[in-house]
């Protein structure tokens, strides 16, 4: 460890030790609703599952309508009220976010036109990088926000996390789950088969991986006392949720439920947090009446999820008449509507790339180190 590293563990340990309060994101309420509620959400929608018979099956509108509608969809959207919706964020890179829509829809036509499955599966593996690397980046901001920067802490955080959720994707590529990540086939899903050998080889570094995590942040709470609880919290719930959603049940109904709450919850609350911080200032954004704010955001979002999915499932899927009435027979015109109705999540998984980087976010930047967020 370098003389900075310790002059920086030094200052955590006087500050800790000192009453300084916890680094949490939000504030605690806010953070452990949004990070341990949701998990714990998905684990009672679980055993209502299992007691409802629906545990091993696909998901029931019941759960469909609140997991996938209103938290997944309508999540994707929350990143245009990021960003399109704020004049100071498009004159900072007009370039970038006029680019990224007109990109990604060029390559959606491009993958369409080489077939459905090329489509779904390039779409997936997207979407499996960009759930990874939302958990990593939960991580990092709470690192950020106790002003960690030892460098063996950094491995050691991003190996708990990365196989966290490594090794239940490469179990589910082993071992063909009866789910798909966006669309289904006779044959399996989207992903491709692989060697059983990779599954043995990654297990023992996930165990060894969260074994030392557990013992280092063991450590933090019980002698060093500068314990981090919000970032054990998204490890913790990480792991236990993909393991349980991909590993221990086989089935939609199991990793949906598992899989969207945990991503989704938390982003709303960054997003709305982020914006409210930056054009209010800190002190309006723990007021009582910033809850009315609250629902108008989820509204809109709501509202552009639902209009998404009218049109995904009128014209693609036809499953759900009751919700988004019959269904409309596109014929060829699917090869352009198909990419169009995938340009939010592309545009999305993108930009989430680029919006949530502290050294390329002055304002997100500020919002940490001043303890706002």
């Amino acid at each position: 460890m370098t003389t900075q590293a310790i002059e920086y563990a030094d200052a955590d340990l006087a500050a800790h030790r000192s009453g300084a309060p916890l680094p949490w994101l939000f504030s605690a309420p806010l953070d452990l609703g949004v990070f341990l509620g949701s998990a714990l959400a998905s684990l009672l929608l679980l055993w209502i599952g299992g007691c409802l018979g629906v545990l091993h099956s696909e998901t029931p509108d019941w759960a469909w309508v609140p997991a996938v509608l209103l938290v997944d969809v309508a999540h994707v959207w929350a990143t245009g009220f990021r960003v399109y919706l704020d004049p100071a964020e498009m004159r900072r890179r007009p370039m970038l976010y006029a680019m990224v829509p007109l990109a990604g829809l060029a390559l959606a036509w491009a993958l369409y036109s080489e077939g459905e499955r090329t489509f779904w599966r390039v779409l997936a593996y997207v979407a499996v990088f960009h759930f990874v690397r939302q958990q990593y980046g939960w991580v990092a901001l709470y690192r950020a926000r106790a002003g960690e920067r030892d460098r063996l802490g950094r491995w050691i955080d991003s190996a708990a996390i990365y196989m966290a959720t490594l090794y239940p994707l490469i179990y589910w590529h082993v071992h063909l789950r009866a789910f798909g990540w966006f669309n289904k086939y006779d044959d399996g899903n989207e992903f491709v088969s692989i060697p059983d050998l990779a599954e043995r080889i990654a297990w023992p570094v996930y165990v060894t991986a969260l074994s030392v995590y557990a013992i280092r942040a063991l450590y933090q709470w019980c002698i060093a006392g500068r314990p981090n609880p919000g970032k054990d919290v998204v490890v913790l719930t990480t792991a236990l949720c993909w393991y349980l959603g991909i590993v221990t049940f086989n089935s939609d109904y199991a990793f949906t439920v598992t899989n969207v709450l945990i991503h989704g919850v938390p982003y709303f609350a960054l997003v709305y947090w982020y914006r409210r911080v930056r054009h209010d200032g800190p002190r309006t954004s723990s007021q009582a009446g910033h809850w009315g704010g609250v629902l108008t955001f989820l509204a809109a979002l709501w509202f552009c999820a639902y209009v998404e999915e009218m049109f995904w499932d009128r014209g693609v899927w036809q499953e759900r008449g009751w919700l988004f009435g019959g269904g409309w027979r596109l014929g060829e015109w699917k090869q352009v509507v198909v990419p169009l109705l995938a340009l939010p999540q592309i545009t999305h998984y993108i930009l989430d790339g680029f919006i949530w980087r502290r050294r390329s976010n002055p304002g997100l930047k500020q919002v940490i180190d001043d303890g706002m967020l």
